[in-house]
């Protein structure tokens, strides 16, 4: 079998296609990423799970979703119950934190319990962003509050949750995406703030949880670290910051290279992300010609790089033995309190 490549990559719709199926297995991604697009019924998610697993080889390479609760929540009702958003659960941390907590674990048992029995085996959270008044809603209501030690108390428990249920987290969006005034799906946010202010606003979550095995970054600009590039191409970010002042030594994948933040063609901003200090590079679209640009400037994992994606795979299957319904009477029974 071929080495697996530093790129996560989507899929088209909710069955993989022949020409999909050929791109996988002669490109081996080292995993996958799932969108509302890829979600049909109970057993076509399976399916296509396995499918996905089968163009790498058969091995249980990490298949991601954005499963936070809130708007962002890719499988939904009948599937799934609709849960609530971080800010839902702040504001039971807010009324008792000790209930917030617990609240916040809870729910992401039951992400763990909701994503393991389909094979999907990473959900993209804990949001560890610290929101300023003012900035853009793309985080919004996914943060847990705009107290650093809120976020950080929160995005423990929730981190800890999925894992107790065998299902890895990646905190997002690293070093912080609170303060960006524009949505980076559609343009790049520039953040202004001194670096005091950052090390005492931003950073904190993520330098709390920097043991936890992986992270993506945020498209933003930094412009008192660098203010020429966004965190997911700044080698300056990512080395001074990143790896340095938070201390992070975990696997760092870039946020969606298809996003408009980030610009160049696919193939240009793949090349920077793959060259200057990420990990991984994700694209997250399906669209096969954007693919074959992405994984046209990535390489095979090697080094530092692969040593992290083995600490990650070593890590899978690790389940406690918790009692799925009780799990979700004790949440059902926090939420009355929001």
């Amino acid at each position: 079998m071929s080495e697996s490549q530093a790129v996560i990559l989507g899929v088209a719709g909710r069955e993989i296609t022949s020409e999909e199926k050929a791109f996988y297995r002669g490109e081996q991604p080292w995993g996958f990423i799932l969108f509302a697009r890829n979600i049909g019924e109970p057993q076509q998610i399976s399916d296509l799970v396995a499918s996905l697993r089968d163009t790498v080889g058969g091995r249980n390479a990490p298949v991601l979703i954005d499963q936070e609760g809130g708007r962002v929540q890719r499988i939904r009702e009948p599937i799934c119950p609709r849960y609530p958003s971080g800010a839902d659960l702040g504001a039971i941390y807010n009324a008792d934190p000790e209930k917030g907590r617990r609240a916040a674990w809870l729910m992401s048992r039951l992400h763990a319990f909701d994503l393991l029995k389909f094979g999907i085996n990473v959900d993209c959270l804990p949001v560890l962003d610290v929101p300023v008044e003012g900035a853009s809603d793309v985080i919004g209501s996914r943060a847990y509050g705009k107290q650093p030690a809120i976020v950080t108390d929160m995005g423990r428990a929730a981190a800890d949750g999925l894992k107790a249920g065998g299902v890895l987290p990646v905190m997002k969006h690293i070093p912080g995406h609170g303060r960006g005034f524009a949505d980076s799906h559609h343009e790049l946010p520039v953040v202004d703030t001194p670096l005091s202010d950052l090390m005492a606003h931003d950073f904190p979550p993520f330098k709390a949880l920097a043991g936890e095995l992986m992270a993506m970054t945020a498209h933003v600009v930094y412009s008192a670290i660098d203010p020429t590039s966004p965190a997911t191409t700044s080698r300056k970010v990512i080395e001074q910051i990143i790896r340095g002042e938070i201390g992070f030594e975990g696997l760092l994948m870039s946020d969606d290279s298809s996003m408009n933040a980030l610009a160049g063609t696919l193939g240009q901003r793949a090349h920077a992300i793959a060259n200057n200090g990420c990990d991984i590079v994700l694209h997250c679209n399906g669209v096969m010609d954007e693919m074959k640009a992405v994984v046209a400037e990535v390489h095979p994992l090697q080094g530092a790089a692969l040593a992290r994606t083995r600490r990650v795979e070593a890590a899978f299957g690790n389940v406690d033995g918790s009692d799925e319904p009780a799990i979700r009477a004790e949440f059902n029974a926090l939420l009355p309190t929001v």
